[in-house]
């Protein structure tokens, strides 16, 4: 019995220790991140994980391979699904936003993007359930002069709020944030 024990036991240190390092190395390609703001009194929080460009083509046709299509959902950064969180209610796009912390999508479109609320929390990123969905907005995009290698998300005041800026390869989607 003891000896059936030792076996269970090591089995389990071995398959912690394997999921950790998995973990740790797919992190290693995006790693993790967070955006701030309290700007005008509109207090986000973003946790998400950094994806790089590496070459490829980001924004695009399904045809053309592109790594995000057009039309299709993103968990919006790598790894788990990223996670924004406000500390006060919101107004996000024109639509009332409650306090409380929320799984954030995407859809990428050419002129505009979806952006998605959704109430199911720590999941992995390609984990995605639509009947959990709390909002959605579309907001516009604005193209960047540049090449943004790597993901990335910003603040930007604007009148009475804040532009959260999702910012990859050469393309912005702008989300406005404002008090309700």
């Amino acid at each position: 019995m003891k000896r059936i024990l030792l076996i269970v036991f090591a089995l389990i240190i071995v398959a912690v220790a394997g999921f950790w390092g998995v973990r740790k190395y797919t992190k290693s390609f995006s790693p993790e991140a967070v955006a701030e703001t309290s700007l005008n009194g509109v207090n986000i929080k973003i946790s998400y994980g950094q994806p790089s460009k590496k070459g490829r083509m980001i924004f695009g046709r399904e045809q053309d391979k592109a790594l995000l299509p057009y039309g299709k959902v993103w968990r919006t950064g790598a790894n788990e699904a990223t996670l924004i969180e406000f500390e006060k209610d919101v107004v996000m796009g024109g639509k009332p936003v409650k306090a409380g912390t929320y799984s954030l999508f995407s859809v990428p479109g050419q002129s505009t993007w979806k952006i998605i609320l959704n109430s199911e929390t720590g999941q992995w990123g390609t984990d995605y359930n639509d009947g959990k969905n709390v909002m959605n907005v579309e907001v516009p995009i604005r193209i960047r002069p540049t090449v943004q290698e790597v993901f990335h998300i910003y603040f930007e005041e604007i009148p009475n709020g804040v532009n959260m800026v999702l910012s990859w390869d050469q393309t912005e989607a702008l989300v406005p944030f404002t008090h309700p």
